[in-house]
């Protein structure tokens, strides 16, 4: 399986493609990466160095391997931290270039926004962007909770919302979608919830809750959701195994009081997660 994967970057730490690249090929796949921004961290240490690469650069490296006759052995697109909405644009050439060559190919696109508690902190125009345009042209979407109410205009307390806003989304146009954390009023105090929902029925996956919050992990659980959907077609299964193996990761990483996510360290997560959840159906 190839995979085009099309995130930022950091030298230091793991969230984007520093986050999802490495898990994707640890599972056996090829990746074709392009940054979108090389920092030396993520931002939330508030302090990084680097650039956001001029949107022209990723055509560029597109056109290249088009060149090589290699777009019809991509299988997928997967997007996330745009940095800009020109950026944004490039990405969606991308993507049909990719469909082009190869009309099986899906587009699985993270919506990087924002979270709850932090807000908003994409630039100005990326949110909305992302809602009129990028969003639409997808066929998998991988939002937070906060993501998910923006995107669709519906505030998240019970289950029954996560359902609207699901509805809502779906009308988009994405096939499935991945709500990547949800806390509802249904969801116990000590767990937190990852659904998935798509043509196959709507999925629950509860683990526990660590007190930890870590930079990258939607990354990895994207990445690892689009990677097992592709290969079994189904979201439950998917659902399954990307929530088991970044519990995993996030748990291996809380007992180590690591302030990056230790994807190497604990790479047999990934292949065997210590402890397999299992999703219900709602």
């Amino acid at each position: 399986m190839n995979i085009l994967s099309i995130q930022s970057h950091v030298a230091y730490g793991h969230v984007g493609n520093s986050s999802a690249v490495f898990p994707l090929q640890r599972l056996g796949v090829e990746v074709w990466p392009i940054h979108t921004v090389q920092f030396s961290n993520h931002t939330g240490y508030g302090a990084w160095r680097g650039q956001v690469f001029d949107a022209a650069v990723i055509g560029e490296l597109v056109e290249g391997i088009e060149d090589r006759g290699r777009l019809v052995a991509c299988d997928g697109v997967l997007s996330g931290y745009m940095g800009s909405a020109e950026i944004g644009s490039a990405i969606l050439d991308a993507v049909v270039r990719v469909r082009a060559a190869n009309p099986r190919a899906d587009y699985c696109c993270d919506p990087v926004i924002g979270d709850v508690g932090r807000g908003i902190f994409v630039r100005p125009g990326i949110p909305e962007f992302l809602r009129q345009k990028v969003v639409p042209a997808a066929d998998i979407v991988t939002p937070n909770q906060f993501e998910l109410e923006f995107l669709t205009g519906h505030a998240i307390v019970s289950q029954a919302d996560v359902m609207v806003a699901c509805d809502r989304l779906h009308a988009m146009g994405p096939k499935i979608i991945l709500v990547t954390s949800v806390l509802t009023d249904e969801t116990p105090i000590a767990s937190i919830d990852l659904l998935a929902s798509g043509p196959d029925g709507r999925f629950l996956l509860r683990t526990p809750r660590l007190d930890v919050s870590l930079n990258g992990a939607g990354d990895a659980v994207a990445a690892l959701f689009f990677l097992h959907l592709k290969r079994t077609g189904s979201a439950a299964a998917a659902l399954s195994a990307a929530g088991s193996s970044v519990y995993g990761l996030l748990r291996r990483t809380f007992e180590a009081a690591s302030k990056e996510l230790l994807i190497v360290e604990a790479q047999d997560e990934l292949v065997q997660p210590t402890k397999v959840f299992e999703p219900y159906k709602i």
